[in-house]
């Protein structure tokens, strides 16, 4: 599990090697303290969080070292500063600390209760099944103009009346960055990626059919196009594992909150 450092300590960690006060060690032990400030021991342990912290996946060097043993050091003498002088007494730190440390428990909790209790292949499985006896939405691939006002739509239907090509005037007028370029093209999608107005729009056209009055939506007025639909095939258990897992994982997740509510009394 990966700790959510104070960003004081990212801060110090950025301060110029120039100005360090205190020796690096000649060599990283795991058995003995990063450092010792007036008596007490920065665990080894410290800086190998700091180091995940600071820079994740990246391989140790003298100066990375360097800088998280001088940030730890810099923590210490301030953080007591501030305990000698009664700073952690004040209300609204009191009370970040309070939340940040039960947040970070929180989160052991969870994760302890996910571990100990693993997705079964049998479970990855029933999910699979349950979600592919589910009917598959159709895909549709549409071209489309969008245009701001409905008399502009109008006229673009008008004028694919007189045989205007479609490519051609969703180049010229459309305002939709994402297709104007490639004639208003859509990508194959399934229903559910539109807007409601859109998509009654879209079913309810046959192939090839264009739509006989503008389509208005959120952003602005549409001319729709129809090219074809196809009934799409529902992917291998394989590709979608991972996906199910993670589903079954939030799954667990909920079941610990669920069960840590129950016995609570929450007036």
């Amino acid at each position: 599990m990966r700790a959510a450092l104070l960003p004081a300590l990212i801060l110090l960690a950025i301060t110029p090697l120039a100005q360090a006060q205190t020796p690096a060690p000649a060599a990283a032990d795991a058995g003995k303290p990063l450092a010792v400030v007036n008596g007490k021991e920065i665990p080894a342990l410290y800086g190998e969080l700091v180091k995940q912290e600071m820079a994740p996946g990246q391989a140790g060097s003298e100066e990375l070292d360097a800088r998280v043993r001088e940030s730890l050091v810099n923590l210490e003498l301030l953080s007591r500063a501030a305990l000698d002088k009664g700073l952690d007494k004040e209300p609204r730190l009191a009370a970040m600390l309070d939340i940040r440390r039960k947040d970070q428990l929180a989160k052991a909790y969870l994760e302890d209760y996910v571990k100990t209790h693993p997705i079964s292949d049998a479970e990855i499985q029933s999910t699979y099944d349950q979600a592919k006896a589910q009917p598959l939405e159709p895909e549709y691939r549409a071209h489309h103009i969008l245009v701001k006002t409905e008399a502009e739509a109008k006229k673009i239907i008008a004028d694919l009346g007189k045989k205007a090509k479609f490519e051609d005037l969703a180049k010229k007028h459309s305002k939709d960055p994402g297709s104007a370029g490639n004639g208003g093209a859509l990508d194959w999608s399934d229903r559910r990626a539109y807007v409601p107005e859109f998509s009654e729009a879209l079913a309810a056209l046959k192939k090839g059919e264009t739509t006989k009055t503008p389509v208005k939506t959120q952003f602005g007025y549409h001319v729709i196009r129809l090219d074809d639909t196809r009934q799409p095939e529902f992917p291998p258990l394989e590709s979608v594992r991972g996906e199910i897992v993670k589903q079954l994982q939030n799954q667990r997740v909920r079941e610990a909150i669920t069960s840590a509510r129950a016995g609570a009394k929450i007036e």
